[in-house]
């Protein structure tokens, strides 16, 4: 009778504020360098964007081209910093919230005012439409964690202001496999100290890690004395580097009066590590029975 009434009491006091083994919420994907690509265009006499020119940009010649776009990958901007210092943006927008497939895409207004309908918009070197209509294609376009572009390549056409001439380019972007995404894994050994000196509970346990990453720890110990519930918080951090399990170690201190004793208590344990390449943090969760000797 008394187990029973010790084990309601002790589930009756743990919770899990938010946490959960996962991802942090994903962030908007940030600027990509592309590693390997091409832009070129040219235009009709008339044009208003190209003025009739023709323009060919290329990493290979020291040109640089940035993607960005959203998470759902249904918008690819590319920024072209010319070595000569042209800069150009060129934007292709997919309706609505779909995400960017290979397909031809007839444009009625130039993004960022097509509204639920595709989008395109070439501009740069001081020169913008107001309005625009054209039409684009996807010819192949890979996406991956985040928004991350790793191939991409598209034809387009756009007419500027209402003008017959138009302006015709095309774009090949090839970048590298994306960067391999944090996992973080967590192990609380089922032993533990309660120390006769100063009633804390000492835990200790490994992280390991895929990626050089600090870890930060913490969590509860929460125990039943004498029919008192005797709680503490502890926290700890360590530096984790892949290919071996990193150990740690941390003391959590009764908020009360009762310290720790000899026996069983539960422990809920957070690992928490900071993904640079996505900005987001990546967390794990355990919870465990340990067994507290007297110390």
């Amino acid at each position: 009778m008394q187990g029973s009434w010790r084990k309601a009491a002790l589930a009756a006091t743990l919770s899990i504020v938010g946490v959960s083994a996962g991802l942090a919420l994903a962030t908007p994907a940030q600027a990509q360098i592309v590693e390997s690509g091409s832009v070129s265009f040219g235009g009709d006499p008339g044009d208003y964007i190209t003025d009739g020119g023709s323009y060919s940009y290329s990493t290979d010649d020291g040109d640089q081209l940035k993607v960005d776009g959203p998470l759902d990958n249904s918008r690819v901007s590319v920024s072209i910093s010319g070595y000569n210092g042209d800069q150009w943006s060129l934007t292709f927008d997919a309706p609505g919230s779909a995400a960017l497939t290979p397909g031809t895409y007839e444009t009625t207004n130039r993004y960022p005012y097509n509204g639920a309908g595709p989008g395109l918009d070439l501009s740069g070197n001081g020169r913008g439409c107001e309005n625009a209509t054209g039409t684009f294609t996807i010819i192949n376009a890979v996406f991956g964690y985040k928004g991350y572009l790793r191939t991409f390549d598209a034809t387009f056409e756009q007419y500027c202001n209402g003008a017959t001439a138009a302006a015709r380019g095309e774009v090949h972007i090839a970048n590298p496999p994306p960067p391999e995404r944090l996992e973080l894994s967590l192990a609380v050994a089922t032993d533990g100290i309660a120390h006769r000196v100063n009633g804390n509970a000492v835990l200790h346990g490994t992280v390991t890690c895929n990626q050089p990453v600090s870890v930060s720890l913490d969590g509860t110990v929460t125990q039943i004395v004498r029919k008192v519930i005797v709680r503490g918080s502890f926290s700890t951090q360590v530096t984790c580097t892949p290919g071996s399990a990193v150990p740690w170690t941390a003391a959590a201190v009764p908020t009360g009066t009762t310290p720790f004793a000899k026996g069983l208590a539960e422990a809920i344990t957070r690992a928490i590590g900071y993904d640079i390449p996505y900005d987001e943090y990546v967390f794990v969760t355990d919870t465990s029975t340990v067994k507290l000797t007297r110390s």
